[in-house]
């Protein structure tokens, strides 16, 4: 079934989870986790560039960041890491999670170099579904 096979292309990949939120960090950890993807944690933007700076090329898979945060917010950590990337031309996966789904909001994320945006609450489906479409698996 789809959603098997889903987990097992994810599996192993590494992920940094971008969210201020204790809860919402909890919930998205165990989804990722669950399909056995490893994650590493970021509790707002400006810890999320710095620990993306402070890693070697192709170490993250995807980011998933939140974008509503304190210290820095997703679009401007977004923003700086397109500016750090690091991969020769084929940038990493930022996906947006945020509560606000609008139009507007969506267009800011893909205009600060986000690929991709995940509404709040999230669900392990959508966020899966989401990897595994930008990762192309």
């Amino acid at each position: 079934d789809n959603k098997e096979d889903a987990k097992d292309d994810l599996a192993g990949m590494r992920v940094l989870l971008v969210e201020d939120n204790d809860i919402n960090m909890e919930i998205a950890e165990f989804y990722l986790t669950d399909a056995g993807i490893i994650v590493e944690k970021a509790w707002n933007g400006k810890e999320a560039v710095e620990k993306y700076e402070g890693t070697p090329k192709g170490y993250y898979s995807a980011i998933l960041m939140d974008i509503m945060m304190p210290v820095m917010n997703g679009i401007e950590a977004a923003r700086n890491i397109r500016r750090k990337e690091k991969n020769g031309g084929k940038e990493i996966p930022i996906i947006a999670m945020t509560a606000n789904a609008f139009e507007e909001d969506r267009k800011k994320a893909v205009k600060a170099g986000m690929n991709g945006h995940i509404a709040k609450p999230i669900s392990a489906d959508v966020i899966l579904e989401n990897l595994d479409r930008i990762l192309g698996r």
